[in-house]
This record gives structure tokens, sequence and C-alpha cells, in this order.
């Protein structure tokens, strides 16, 4: 529309809806209503700036605080432009009132004695009375940590660590420092304390596109001197979907791997070997997804000097933020291991729970079949009336929601009809007064 015609419409509206022509209160009110969106849509639409903005970017735009007040006419590009850098500007400060907590909490349980029951002697408690096994917790790890933002590109982290294995505990606490040095770098300094002091000096550049490498110096105070290491990663995109990754460590633990990985959107896949002292190995596994239904099903085998492993586990996502999933871990000399971890957002908790020293095929089938049969009975007795709840509660928010909009819109336009009859009704009787003629 031109300039001339968005004009014509707001006096011609204005007529219509300005409050000094009703005195009825009522009228009035909903006269002030209706012209104060005319004069907010006139506004908008004769400035050409705000113009620009509504036309690229809609009422967002226009909401959007911070803009320039600029009195020309701006490209599209400029305006989008503008408005990202006003993005990065909310961005920015809603990062520095984040501190991004993260988590993890396992826990270690000992329940070989549910299938291979031990000679140890133990103290005669209620469980002996009443025949139940001896069920221990065997271990507890806490990791807990923290950003603290200070500027956009410098940020610190503040992160701790707990262990206790068999009734003895260690824990240390670790410092880092970050400095976004540009697009393509960062570098970062760490120190710790516990048992042993430590520090690590870590960078990271990208060389290209498609290549990135990073690296890391660490250092800690033992008791016999100071041990070294150095870590370096050279990571390549070989492809849409496959990356490529070259690790070398040396000093502490010195070894050589290297790892391909290949993700889609329904299959994940890695391909691992790692060369070093002590152990030496071969790793695959092949990831399932089923995004439709938020399973994901998962296969590893792992082959080395230590011996050989495999891994199956099954992952379920049972709301937006909210994952459940199972691992069995079957191995010599590991034994057979049941891992079950809910994860929340950025908080995971893990249970440990070690079946067997060797593999065997009782806890294989009950590590393998308990959970499975849990899953179906929690899911069909509590999930899915709680889903199913919820969804009928957004449902009927969403219906309530768009009643209020159409009752609004309806009371807006009955308001508009009415102001227009009463507009009629006074043109009217001013012509008839005047004994002028009504058409």
């Amino acid at each position: 529309a031109s300039a001339e015609s968005i004009t014509n419409a707001y006096h011609r509206l204005s007529k219509l809806y300005h409050p000094d022509k009703h005195h009825h209160p009522e009228r009035k009110k909903e006269a002030e209503l209706l012209f104060g969106k005319i004069k907010k849509a006139y506004e908008v639409l004769s400035d050409g700036h705000q113009r620009a903005i509504y036309d690229n970017l809609g009422v967002k735009g226009l909401n959007t605080q911070g803009w320039e007040v600029v009195k020309r006419t701006k490209t599209p590009q400029e305006i989008r432009e503008e408005y990202e850098r006003l993005a990065r500007e909310r961005e920015e400060h809603r990062l520095m009132q984040r501190t991004n907590p993260r988590s993890n909490v396992t826990v270690s349980i000992n329940a070989t004695e549910l299938f291979t029951p031990s000679d140890e002697t133990y103290t005669i408690d209620l469980r002996d009375l009443v025949g139940l096994p001896h069920i221990e917790v065997s271990g507890l790890a806490i990791n807990q940590s923290i950003d603290l933002p200070i500027t956009s590109k410098l940020t610190s982290t503040l992160s701790g660590q707990l262990t206790s294995h068999n009734g003895r505990g260690t824990g240390s606490m670790n410092f880092a420092l970050r400095h976004v040095t540009s697009e393509k770098s960062w570098v970062e300094v760490e120190a710790g304390l516990g048992p042993e002091c430590s520090f690590a000096l870590k960078l990271f550049r990208r060389i290209s596109d498609r290549i990135y490498c990073n690296g890391a110096v660490q250092g800690a105070f033992a008791t016999n001197g100071i041990r070294l290491g150095s870590v370096f990663t050279l990571a390549s995109q070989l492809e849409k979907h496959t990356v490529g990754y070259l690790t070398w460590k040396l000093g502490m633990n010195s070894s050589l791997s290297t790892m391909i990985i290949n993700d889609t959107e329904e299959q994940h896949r890695v391909l691992s070997w790692h060369f070093g002292l002590p152990h030496s190995y071969v790793s695959l596994s092949y990831t399932r997804k089923l995004p439709d239904r938020n399973y994901k099903f998962k296969v590893n085998a792992k082959l080395g000097t230590f011996g050989a492993m495999v891994e199956y586990s099954a992952e379920k996502r049972v709301t937006q933020h909210t994952f459940l999933s199972t691992t069995m871990c079957i191995g010599g000399p590991l034994g057979v291991h049941l891992k079950l971890r809910c994860r929340r957002a950025t908080q995971t908790y893990t249970s440990n729970i070690i079946l067997s020293d060797e593999p065997l095929w009782a806890p294989i089938v009950y590590g393998t079949t308990l959970p499975l049969v849990s899953w179906a009975a929690l899911d069909w007795l509590v999930l899915q009336p709680y889903l199913a709840q919820q969804k009928k509660q957004n449902l009927a928010r969403k219906k309530e929601l768009n009643r209020e909009r159409l009752n609004k819109l309806r009371r807006e336009g009955a308001a508009a009809v009415q102001l227009m009859k009463e507009t009629v009704k006074r043109i009217r009787e001013t012509e008839e007064n005047k004994k002028g003629l009504v058409i």
C-alpha cells in the first residue's frame, strides 16, 4: 500500500473509532481500545524504519528492545544484521546469568551373592534371618561442575569430584579458565587440588572447515617428583556424516589411538583402535535410532590384551529432557554388570550393579529380562497414564487459549460494528436535523 492510501485509511477509521466521538462509557472504552490498535498500526506503517522491520521480521522484530533509531530506510540485509546483533546481545546477557550446572552421580552395587554365594563369613544380621543375600553398596562417585561466565569470551569453570570405594574415599577440586581468542580457537588453563596437585594447558584450533586440532600439556606433583604428559588430537571431516580422530598421548599412559565415527539420523557407528601401555584393544559399536518412537538400541564389542567384552543397551526418551537407559556388560575378566541410568538435562544418575565376577548364564538372563519387564510395567502403570494426562491438559490449555483469542476478536468485531452503527446514526440525525437528504 502507498503512503497516501495508508494515511487515508487511518483518517477514515479515526473518524469512526475516535473516543471523543462516543459519549456512552462502555462505547467510549471500546473505542479507546480499537483506536489504540489503529494508531499503533499507523505508526508502524507510516515509519519507513519500523515498516521495514515489520515486513522482514514481523511482530517479534518490533518487540525487540534496543533498535537503533535511524531516520532512514534500511535494506533488508541491514535490518536482519541489526536484529541478529541484538539477538546475540540478549544471548550474551542470558549466558552471563547462567551457571550451567552439570552433575554425575554413580552408585556401585555388589550383588554377586545373588548368583554365586560367597564362603566369606559375615556378621549375622536381619538379612540372614529372612534368607536374603548380602547386597552392598561398594562405591559412590559424585562429579559436579558449574560455569561462571566473566565476559562473552572468558569463562571459568569450577568442578569437584568425590569417590568412595570399599570404605576408602578421595576427592579433588579443579578450576579452569577458558578464553575464546577468535572464532577458530580458544585456550584454557586448569589447576586441581587433591591427593596430587595438577595443572594443564589446553589449546584448540580450527584449521579449516573440515579439520581442527586440540592439544594439552598436563602435569601432577607426586611424592616422587613431577609427572608430565601431553595429549594431541587431530580431527577431520571425512564426508558429510563421517568424522575421523587421531589421538597421541605421551608421558602418563602413553598411547596412540584412532577413531572413525559415522552418524546419521537413523544410526551411529564407531570403529576405534587403541595401542598403548599397559593395554591395547579394538572396538566396534553400532547404534540404531528410532526417533519416531524415541528409542535407541546399541551393541558394542571390544577385544584387547585385557580380554573381551560385549555390551548391549537400550535407551528411551521419556520426556523432552529425560532419558532412561539400561546396559548389560559381559566379558572376562569383567564378569557381568548391569548399568541403569537416568539422564535429566545436564544431570546424570547411574547405578552400576555387579551381578557376577565371571560370565554366567543366570545373571545374563536376569540382567536382560528384569529391566525389560520393569520398564514395561513402569510404562504401562505410570508413564503412559501420566503422558496421556499431560497431553490432555495441554490440549485443554490450547483450546482455552484459542477460545479466549476468538472471544477477544469477536468482542472487538462486535464493538467495531456497534461503533460504526452509532457513527451512522449520528450522521443520519445530523442530516435529518438539517432536513438534508439521507440515502
